[in-house]
């Protein structure tokens, strides 16, 4: 359906596609796979007229055509689906899909017309929606819909989907690859951009390395693995993504130490220990409680009962600023609904937690600021251009890496990192390996709530797996194995 020739783009002195040569197959879902930077977004631009082409070709149907602006690229049925919405809030499902494309009747909307248009839409690709909903009230699951029969209303073609799991649960994510395979069944065109490699290997049928703006390979899906796209993308071997990890030191009392924490409703009698310089994994499936635990412990959220032991001493307070003044710091799962703060600067997102340090009778010493901040960026591998930068100018990888840095320059002495590498490419995830490591290695207690298997058996030392609120196992040494920690994830508690 759509073949491009040639392509390259620059911006200024910066090569961000060269010569690329790629086509995209109606009713195949076509996956674009590269780590940040690699040309996955420029690439998706420039069909959807975006950005122009600095040379090269772009051919529908077999014949040239010329995409300067978006106009030019609806026209052809060419559309996207971005990770963020473009959707108003506040009107309705039908007013959304229907937006520019209203049934008109001698000069007027015909309402009765355009619902039925958009009914017809919904029932074709089998997505009901209440089509007086008001859109600002439904889950993001219930958006995407909008916004994909938002597409389909326009005789989209060929549709690209950038992250579109990026905010979903597991079973909303399951239900949206579900759909889009739908999609490419009816004689779509799917381009799907995403970090989740085991999502890419379920729903392509052809699978693209982007690196370094340069095409690396094309081709079908069932010959690739997760090791082989990683080895792709990152030019290096997959057991190299997980840093050696040094032996914890032994004999120390514990760091943290919870006894038979329970909160109603969400986890009930949890007993974990985290030592200096031990990673502790905290594993268990999706709903079992484990981001909920981290709350409590942190002195986020309540708990009815049980005793929460920080350095030997009792934290009988629910207050975070007790944990931050204490030595606690945490990574939370959502760095942009729990955490960053996009449209203000670097600076503060990294230095808010820690301003009592900087502050003395006179007001806050913004020099002192300044110089613990950028020495904390450093540290935690943060690529920017200046301190005064928003953080919404950032690519995932170094917006994740700003939580870390802002974790480090606490100087804390237990570190809870829930979700660390969510929404990074597989380059960001091996740097931000590197430091949850070398944070153990300076002596750093490590709590590492993952849900990628991986992660919790390349980095841990020991697991504490929970199930519907209980601690189902607690694994180390050689009984830490991929299958144990899964058969007590679905053990039921």
């Amino acid at each position: 359906m759509l073949t491009l020739s040639g392509v390259s783009k620059h911006f200024g002195g910066v090569q961000a596609l060269i010569d690329i040569d790629i086509a995209f197959e109606a009713g195949r879902v076509h996956a674009l796979v590269g780590e940040n930077g690699a040309g996955k977004s420029t690439l998706g631009k420039l069909i959807l007229g975006i950005h122009r082409p600095s040379a090269g070709k772009v051919r529908l149907d077999g014949h040239e055509v010329a995409i300067h602006q978006p106009a030019d690229a609806l026209g052809l049925g060419l559309v996207g689906i971005a990770q963020e919405l473009s959707l108003m809030p506040r009107s309705s499902v039908l007013d959304n899909i229907a937006l520019g494309r209203e049934v008109t009747r001698h000069g007027l909307v015909d309402r009765t017309a355009t619902l039925k248009a958009v009914t017809g839409v919904m029932e074709r690709f089998d997505m009901r929606l209440d089509p007086h909903a008001i859109v600002g009230t439904l889950p993001v699951a219930e958006r995407q819909k909008v916004e994909i029969l938002r597409a389909l209303s326009r005789d989209a073609r060929l549709i690209i989907f950038d992250e579109p799991t990026a905010r979903l649960a597991t079973y909303q994510a399951k239900q949206l690859l579900t759909l889009i395979r739908s999609l490419a069944a009816a004689g779509k065109a799917v381009i799907y951009v995403s970090h989740f490699l085991e999502e890419i290997l379920e729903v392509a049928d052809t699978i693209t390395i982007l690196r370094n703006g340069r095409l690396i390979r094309t081709g079908p899906a069932a010959a690739e693995t997760r090791e082989t796209l990683v080895a792709g993308v990152t030019g290096q071997n997959y057991q190299s993504q997980f840093p050696k990890r040094s032996v914890p030191p032994g004999g120390s009392a514990p760091v943290l130490r919870v006894r038979d924490l329970s909160s109603k409703g969400l986890f009930e009698g949890v007993d974990l220990n985290v030592h200096a310089g031990e990673i502790v994994g905290l594993a268990g499936l999706v709903g079992a409680g484990r981001s909920e635990v981290a709350h409590a412990i942190y002195g986020a959220a309540p708990v009815d009962s049980g005793t929460i032991e920080f350095d030997g001493k009792a934290l009988t307070r629910r207050s975070i600023r007790q944990r931050i003044d204490a030595g606690m710091a945490i990574i939370p799962e959502s760095r942009r609904d729990q955490a960053l703060f996009l449209a203000r600067p670097i600076l503060e997102n990294v230095s808010l937690p820690h301003l009592k340090r900087f502050s003395n009778w006179l007001g806050l010493r913004k020099r002192a600021e300044k110089q613990a901040v950028t020495a904390s960026c450093a540290d935690t591998s943060v690529k920017y251009t200046a301190l005064g930068d928003h953080v919404d100018t950032l690519s995932g990888g170094n917006q994740q890496k700003i939580l870390f840095a802002r974790a480090a320059l606490g100087r804390p002495r237990l570190l809870i990192a829930d979700e660390p590498t969510r929404g990074v490419d597989v380059g960001a995830k091996r740097s931000i390996y590197e430091m949850i490591v070398r944070l153990a290695e300076q002596g750093e207690a490590i709590l590492l709530i993952s849900s990628e298997i991986e992660e919790i058996m390349g980095l841990c030392h020991r697991v504490v797996v929970l199930s519907r609120g209980r601690v189902a196992a607690q694994l180390s040494g050689q009984d830490l194995t991929e299958q144990a920690v899964m058969q007590a994830a679905f053990s039921g508690g």
